[in-house]
């Protein structure tokens, strides 16, 4: 293949250019469109140039490798092949059982040159067997779905959000909630008859949610699923969502719509 890019996002610049100047060692051929320090800075080179590769650093400002991901998943134009993604990650024994299990490579800090360069002779048979653009577009969902099931940690599952307005705390019970939104800073908690926001990620709420009761529908929506009426697909794959108790349309990323689909 002519032309292979990659991206690399990292926010060690001596990790990142320890890594460049291995990869154009190992893949004379291979040409480093960018370098970007943050997960967003990431995700908007990524979707100007439309690498062929991509490095993400799991841990970075902004957004996280993982999250990043996501956000190119969400934002990745039609007819074009998506990146193969390759993340690299401090040692962390869960993450890398998380990836090994998958069709997704990863690489961990220190770099080891013996297992960059498995990497590279890895990615090169992927790019030598690949399909056209809209196949590879599934496959890549398909193997950041697989990643991000598998990374999410075990947690006390929460019962009741307590929201904060003024001097008065609302504790609202788990069951009462029909979906989460990240806003900003915050998180909006939206229930049949009112709304409340929390200063909480929303990393770090979907560890205390039940994934069989709570489905994440895009990076920044999770909805309770038996509040869901209806689901709508359009032509691009994205599905938009019909709620029992209120009256707005949410929509759900091609990363997560294949959770609606007739039994």
């Amino acid at each position: 293949m002519t032309d292979v890019t990659a991206l690399i996002a990292e926010d060690e610049p001596l990790l990142a250019e320890s890594l460049r100047a291995e990869l154009q060692r190992l893949w004379p051929d291979l040409r480093v469109a960018a370098m970007a320090g943050d997960g967003h800075q990431a995700v908007e080179q990524a979707l100007a140039l439309r690498p062929t590769l991509c490095f993400l650093d799991i841990r970075m400002p902004g957004l996280s490798g993982l999250e990043a991901a996501q956000a190119l998943a969400e934002e990745w134009p039609d007819g074009t092949a998506f990146p193969l993604l390759v993340f690299v990650t401090a040692y962390d024994q869960y993450a890398v059982q998380a990836f090994d299990a998958q069709a997704v490579d990863y690489l961990l800090k220190p770099l080891d040159t013996d297992r960059l360069a498995a990497c590279v002779q890895r990615l090169r048979r992927l790019l030598a067997t690949r399909s056209g653009a809209s196949a590879e577009l599934e496959i890549g969902l398909e193997r950041l779905r697989a990643v991000l099931g598998g990374m999410q940690p075990a947690a006390p599952r929460l019962q009741v959000i307590q929201a904060q307005v003024g001097s008065t705390v609302y504790l609202v019970p788990i069951d009462e909630v029909i979906y989460f939104e990240a806003a900003d800073k915050y998180l909006r908690v939206v229930t049949a008859e009112r709304e409340h926001l929390i200063r909480t990620s929303l990393r770090e709420l979907l560890p205390q949610l039940d994934p069989a009761v709570f489905w994440q529908v895009h990076r920044g929506t999770v909805v309770q699923a038996r509040c869901v009426a209806s689901a709508r697909r359009d032509e691009s794959g994205k599905a938009f969502l019909s709620l029992r108790g209120r009256d707005e349309i949410l929509t759900v990323s091609r990363l997560y719509a294949p959770l609606f689909k007739g039994m």
